[in-house]
């Protein structure tokens, strides 16, 4: 919709529910920019290019820019450009005449939905290609196409429109307009308009009414007091229990077994917010490239909403590689190979093998680990998974050297969306040579651990947190010692800023080890000691530790760890991070704090879809005396 300079004293935006076009013309929801869904951008370069993408332009026609947008509302400015498709695709070529004037005028319409989710609705925006108003060319114009077109495009943004009066009405009449930001005075942007009449909806929703609409959504502007009233009207329709469920799309994965582990029963009461999560609990599960809950368009004869289970299964059998990187610890090397549904009810079975130390150690000296893990989700009910694995290291950091093979079983429960509790049975037996000699342990544990998570995003958090607690009873049979190690940790997460480009991200952990006469009767991998990318960054691994008279590592029963970071986002995939952490080890079961150590830095972050890449950059604030002077990591995801 395009306003016209002699307006009338109102003008009407409708916007009725249900009318895409409408809502798009009136309140110029935001425009979605389509890309093709199989290119792949990395560090600028493309991979897995289409051979649309690639097509050469038909009838390629050359033009040249002109944009004023009116205004030093350097907010505004961004907004306006950033919408137009002739500035941002500035230099390539369009195809023909009128596409040019096609692209122009969808241009028009755009800076128009810009404006209007700015609280502009006088403004005008006025179009001129080859010196021509955009409205006055012919339907199918022809310009002389040896030169590069001339267009002009020119915004009068026009006054700020704040709300007028707002109303709320048919079942939506007992919800607070301000709740959904429909306040008399403020700004009245058009998106604030339109996530208000989905809010409604969705709130209705949320009281087990599947069937509710919005009926009207009306904004009318008036130019003279600059003022903009909105009407909102829905039906919330009758409270409904979730009805039959099928499920639809499945080959090699059992359908029962999808509607299980759902959780998703006929007689329930209907909620969005449990759809929503059986859905990503659904997708967890990795066997299925895509799930869909559809609901029925109205209920079934005995009141109940029907819905359908529509998945697509993806492939089952994977494969990958990683690698990470240390200044102090060499490269790493993964591989892994895994079967997401073994038996047919997501059942995951996965081999891996990993080379450490490599650059930094003779091929004697590496580290090497394998393991077999294998997962069965709904084990014991929906909302249980049963975890087994098979594992064997050898390792050899500056603390000891061992071969380690362990066996364990567990069950994991989730005590809600948030929580999970988890227990089960260890075997290790391990052959260790430190420095109190050469000696073997056969150690049977009990773990149990508790979690909650509250992150908006596990790979790049922004909110929210991540408290763990977990408790390891052990018993040595070698030398009948009884031990117990007890561990817990927190992690938070706080964006700064609408844009969330500043994130202040913490954590603490800390630990003890209870039990045994001698710390030598605990086996050195089950001490602590702190240094390393995933602790103390700037340390070597595991330098963080007490030490005897000959400066032997000896390894700890008590840790205090902390680390601090201030994630600044420069541009959209950019990011810098600078750091601190801090921890400390102790022979004694509570931490003496008697050697305190700091590492602090700075790294850099570039965001994909698979996670951040990282690349930290340390240095020990109180080095120890021969030993790492900086720390250089780079590996993928968060350092937490």
């Amino acid at each position: 919709m395009r306003d016209k300079v002699n307006r009338p004293e109102k003008s009407f935006a409708f916007l009725k529910a249900g009318t895409a076009l409408a809502v798009a013309a009136a309140l110029a929801c935001a425009p979605v920019s389509v890309r093709p869904a199989m290119a792949f951008k990395l560090f600028g370069m493309k991979f897995f290019e289409s051979d649309e993408e690639t097509a050469a332009v038909i009838d390629p026609v050359n033009y040249t820019l002109t944009l004023d947008p009116g205004t030093d509302d350097s907010d505004l400015k961004e907004a306006i450009e950033n919408t137009t498709r002739l500035k941002q695709d500035e230099g390539q070529p369009v195809s023909g005449d009128l596409g040019l004037v096609i692209k122009a005028r969808d241009d028009r319409d755009r800076i128009l939905a810009a404006l209007y989710e700015n609280a502009r609705y006088g403004g005008v925006v006025n179009v001129t290609v080859n010196g021509q108003d955009l409205d006055s060319l012919p339907p199918n114009p022809e310009f002389n196409d040896r030169a590069a077109i001339p267009v002009t495009i020119r915004v009068d943004p026009g006054p700020v429109f704040t709300f007028g009066d707002v109303a709320f009405s048919g079942d939506a009449d007992r919800f607070n307009p301000a709740d959904y930001g429909l306040v008399a005075g403020a700004r009245a942007d058009s998106t604030v308009i339109l996530k208000a009449g989905e809010k409604v909806v969705v709130d209705l929703k949320a009281e087990g009414r599947p069937l509710a609409k919005l009926v009207e959504r009306n904004a009318t502007a008036d130019h003279k007091t600059r003022t903009v009233d909105v009407v909102i009207a829905a039906e919330g329709g009758p409270v409904a229990p979730v009805g039959e469920v099928g499920v639809t799309g499945t080959k090699t994965v059992d359908a029962g077994f999808v509607q299980r582990y759902s959780r998703i029963n006929a007689g329930q009461p209907y909620s969005p917010e449990a759809l929503n999560k059986a859905a990503e609990r659904l997708r967890t599960l990795g066997v299925f490239s895509s799930v869909t809950i559809r609901e029925a368009s109205q209920l079934a004869p005995d009141g109940s909403l029907p819905m359908t289970i529509e998945v697509s299964e993806g492939k089952h059998r994977y494969f990958g590689v990683g690698a990470q990187y240390s200044n102090t610890d060499g490269f790493g090397l993964q591989g892994y190979w895994g079967h997401r549904n073994l038996f047919g009810q997501a059942e995951s079975l996965r081999i891996e093998g990993s080379v450490n130390r490599i650059g930094e150690s003779d091929i004697g000296d590496l580290d090497y680990s394998t393991a077999i893990l294998f997962s069965k989700p709904g084990a014991f009910g929906p909302a249980t998974t049963f975890n087994a694995s098979l594992k064997a290291s050898i390792v050899d950091p500056d603390a000891y050297k061992a071969f380690t093979t362990t066996a364990a079983a567990g069950v994991s429960v989730e005590l809600s969306d948030r929580d999970t509790v988890s227990a089960g049975g260890e075997v290790a037996w391990s052959n260790i040579e430190d420095v109190f000699g050469k000696n073997k342990y056969l150690t049977v544990s009990l773990p149990i651990e508790y979690v909650r998570d509250t992150r908006n995003d596990k790979l790049n958090p922004t909110e929210g947190y991540r408290f763990l607690i977990n408790a390891k009873p052990s018993y040595e049979t070698y030398n009948k010692t009884f031990f117990s190690s007890f561990e817990g940790a927190i992690t938070g997460y706080q964006a700064l800023g609408a844009e969330e480009r500043f994130v202040l991200a913490g954590k603490l952990s800390a630990g003890t080890i209870i039990g045994g006469d001698e710390l030598a009767d605990i086996p050195a991998t089950r001490r602590f000691f702190l240094g390393g990318g995933g602790t103390v960054r700037g340390y070597g691994y595991q330098e963080i530790s007490p030490r005897n008279a000959d400066n032997k590592l000896l390894g700890g029963r008590s840790y205090v760890a902390g680390s601090a970071e201030v994630r600044i986002g420069v541009t959209e995939t950019i990011g810098v991070v600078p750091f601190i952490d801090v921890g400390t080890v102790s022979t004694d079961e509570v931490p003496d704090f008697k050697d305190i150590r700091a590492g602090a830095g700075i790294g850099l972050r570039y965001a994909t879809p698979f996670g951040p890449l990282r690349l930290d950059v340390a240095v020990p604030l109180k080095k120890y005396e021969g030993g790492t002077s900086f720390g250089v990591y780079a590996g993928i995801g968060q350092s937490f």
